[in-house]
């Protein structure tokens, strides 16, 4: 099969690897139609993490089930599915929660050198019936694919951030992750957003949503329309030094900061005094993709949580290198890549 294999940074192929085998009777292999490029994949093309063999890239699929283990009871073969991307063991304590994130055994994520990546012809699902979720007819790929990650991720970090009916948050970066944080913070009864990005054809489609879109140097403006108080909540979308911190000192006294931005390996220089003082809650978490499902699925297909405009390209599967390139350009017009399988 085809798959997208990096080695060294900025340097992404598409070549020829062995098929992926049944990951054991629990196990599936769904044949890959759409899947895309994150902004967590630019880790690895970006140098921030190390690559010690080529690592098959990608963890956000949909397409059909072409295999299933003999243990396998809620997906048969040609099922139309999703496929989560965080896996968990699916039979523990933490896996009961419908939550990965607490698998006992760890969590892992597909398309980081332990589990085949999503961007690939055919990919090797453990735990099928509780990695997989069907997908109904009437949903598209690109909303399918969404719920694979980013809209769960964004839905998470609103979720968490503790938002009260009628108050206000801020988003930090636009990327497909915060423009999903965005909504989601509207959809859960917040007043006001203040979406932040350098880029302002970013900062326009999040105001297409209903947000109030600042450049990151106009941050003065929440404070000073909240009263001097801050915002009740603020959403890293983002995870770095600078958006952390920044973060930290705006959200309001008693507030909640929810990151949901990948982090680099080096440590962050945490303000626990400034915290401890200003009764700051710190919140992070990789999405709970199981357990937003069943929240989500209903809203996305009802239209009350809309999936439009997230995705701004569509690009063969073979022009996989250049469809990295754009997406690591952090422009206005290219937000999100789909690639076809």
């Amino acid at each position: 099969m085809r798959s997208v294999l990096i080695e060294n940074p900025g340097e992404v192929r598409v070549d020829t690897v062995d098929d992926p085998v049944l990951p054991g009777p629990d196990g599936a292999i769904v044949q890959v139609e759409q899947t895309a490029i994150c902004g967590s994949d630019l880790h690895f093309y970006e140098g921030d993490y190390p690559l010690i063999a080529p690592i098959s890239l990608g963890h956000e699929a949909f397409g059909t089930v072409v295999e299933v283990g003999s243990q396998v009871r809620g997906h048969a073969v040609g099922d139309r599915v999703v496929v989560s991307s965080v896996a968990g063991c699916g039979a523990c304590d933490g896996c009961s929660t419908l939550d990965p994130v607490t698998c006992v055994q760890g969590p892992v994520i597909f398309g980081c050198g332990v589990l085949g990546g999503a961007q690939s012809e055919l990919l090797a699902v453990p735990a099928a019936d509780f990695q997989l979720l069907s997908m109904p007819d009437d949903l598209g790929a690109e909303a399918a694919l969404l719920l694979t990650d980013n809209l769960v991720t964004g839905w998470a970090g609103a979720r968490r951030a503790d938002i009260p009916a009628g108050g206000s948050a801020v988003v930090m970066g636009l990327g497909a992750v915060g423009l999903c944080a965005v909504r989601s913070a509207l959809a859960l009864g917040a007043e006001t957003v203040y979406a932040v990005d350098p880029v302002a054809g970013r900062r326009a489609t999040a105001a297409a949503s209903g947000a109030v879109g600042l450049d990151p140097s106009e941050l003065g403006v929440v404070t000073e329309q909240t009263g001097g108080r801050g915002p009740h909540a603020v959403i890293d979308a983002v995870g770095s030094d600078t958006t952390m911190s920044s973060a930290l000192s705006l959200v309001r006294a008693g507030g909640t900061v929810s990151v949901v931005g990948v982090h680099d390996l080096n440590p962050f220089p945490f303000p626990a005094t400034m915290a401890l003082i200003r009764s700051v809650t710190l919140r992070s978490t990789t999405a709970p993709i199981q357990q937003a499902w069943p929240d989500l699925l209903p809203l996305v297909r009802s239209g009350e949580l809309s999936t439009d405009g997230i995705f701004t390209h569509r690009m063969p599967f073979e022009h996989a290198a250049a469809a990295y390139a754009r997406v690591a350009e952090r422009s206005a017009d290219c937000v999100k890549v789909i690639l076809e399988v």
